[in-house]
């Protein structure tokens, strides 16, 4: 895991800024919160207890980054992370997803992680006990011989010849585990608890079992290996660190929170009453309390929760009073304008621009975006996002695919190999479905 105190707030933000433009605020907000983390695990375990998280809601409309902000986050941690949008609960009594199965899918999520990690630790070895394995397939041991009189030479050879690779296309049958029937058991709302005691039962009686399979060597080395790999894992282990994770450092991003508000003025009757019995749901898991997972029980206490939401329809003070006073800290994120588009187009270690050239790059087509080119393409989506739906930076991924769809689909045939993404080849692709209102509700 990665240690969260190796970063400052000001090195955090530097992280973010490589894949996030703008919003200091938001970014400045979430490294102190971060970095608390790692203060509050300092200090004495009494001292440790009293100290809760400091959530956060973000507000501003959909496509400026918060989730995005979320997500580098948790990557800097190494902390187990979840997104889960609010709207997609319902309160007891009715069927939907209950709010206790986001804390159990972040415990999944927890033993996922560990294990790869633990899996690293152990490949080394894995590869030493798959390769004996290999070798005693190609090698068997002939009745009443022992190992000491086998043919060590013979053994030594076929090993060179395994490490050179001579012998990777060479099929042979080995016994691999294999899994049992995947049983999925669909469960109403509130019962998870019993899909997932049904769901162990069913593994245990029908447990995994060898049975012989024709491979090559290529192929069985890795099969092998992650066979041996999982043998030197002690799930034990893996349970208890998930969940320690999970219990101090695990991150739960609440999207769309402002959509289990109930409306401004609106009477409480019908999908308000649910939309607060499901605040009301969440009120303890936020406050801290012990959900029971089957790994094993997690108290909520001091998992983070980041929530967001465009706050169009609501504000957040029209949240109940308790769970507004579980995200003490609020932070209003800025709408994107046309220079931040250019810089979003530019700047980021991942940005649209790079990940086009590089897809046509496979093709042999060198795409290059001008300068010019990039300033329309942000002028554009400016305009559209004002004329149409503000649907933030999302509206740059549906311009650019309109834009190249045509170099795209000619790419493999085409023999202009170099071509240039200029104001003029900007224009000439978009200016008329952009004037045309009509049209551009539905393309752009």
């Amino acid at each position: 895991m990665a240690e969260q105190g190796a970063l400052t707030p000001k090195q955090i933000v530097e992280e973010l800024d490589k894949y996030v433009v703008g919003q200091k605020n938001a970014k400045k907000a979430v490294a102190v919160a971060l970095r608390n983390r790692w203060r509050r695990l300092q200090l004495s375990e009494n001292l440790q207890e009293e100290i809760s998280p400091k959530n956060i809601i973000l507000i501003g409309p959909t496509g400026v980054g918060k989730t995005e902000v979320a997500r580098r986050l948790a990557k800097l941690a190494g902390a187990p992370f979840m997104k889960i949008e609010a709207s997609k609960f319902t309160e007891v009594g009715y069927v939907g997803r209950d709010v206790e199965s986001m804390v159990r899918d972040l415990v999944e999520i927890a033993i996922a992680m560990v294990k790869t990690e633990k899996k690293d630790s152990v490949l080394e070895k894995a590869k030493r006990n798959a390769e004996e394995r290999l070798l005693d397939i190609l090698l068997p041991k002939k009745p009443g011989f022992s190992e000491e009189n086998s043919d060590s030479s013979t053994r030594e050879k076929f090993r060179r010849m395994l490490a050179s690779g001579e012998l990777e296309e060479r099929e042979i049958e080995a016994d691999v585990e294999e899994q049992g029937p995947q049983v999925e058991v669909l469960t109403n709302m509130g019962m998870d608890e019993l899909g997932m005691n049904i769901g162990d039962m069913m593994k245990n009686m029908f447990p995994n079992r060898k049975k012989k399979r024709k491979m090559k060597i290529k192929e069985a080395r890795t099969v092998i290996e992650m066979e041996e790999a999982a043998r030197l894992i002690d799930m034990e282990d893996v349970k208890k660190d998930a969940l320690r994770r999970v219990e101090q450092t695990g991150i739960i991003f609440l999207d769309e929170i402002d959509k289990i508000c109930a409306r401004e003025g609106a009477a409480h009757k019908g999908g308000d009453v649910s939309r607060e019995g499901v605040q009301r749901d969440l009120l303890p898991i936020v406050e801290g309390s012990t959900v029971n997972t089957k790994h094993g029980m997690v108290n909520t206490s001091h998992v983070l929760f980041i929530a967001a939401g465009a706050f169009h329809m609501a504000k957040p003070s029209d949240l109940i009073p308790e769970l507004q006073g579980r995200f003490p800290i609020r932070v209003e994120m800025d709408s994107l304008e046309t220079e931040d588009f250019i810089r979003i187009l530019k700047e980021p270690e991942n940005a649209l621009t790079r990940q086009y050239e590089a897809l046509l790059r496979a093709d042999g087509v060198n795409v290059e975006f001008a300068d010019s080119g990039i300033m329309k393409i942000a002028e554009i989506a400016t305009e559209v996002n004002r004329t149409l739906e503000n649907i933030g930076a999302r509206r740059l991924h549906t311009i650019l695919e309109k834009l190249l769809e045509e170099i795209s689909y000619e790419a493999p045939d085409t023999e202009e190999k170099n071509i240039i993404i200029d104001d003029t080849y900007v224009e000439s692709h978009l200016r008329g479905i952009v004037e045309d209102r009509d049209l551009s509700k539905y393309v752009l």
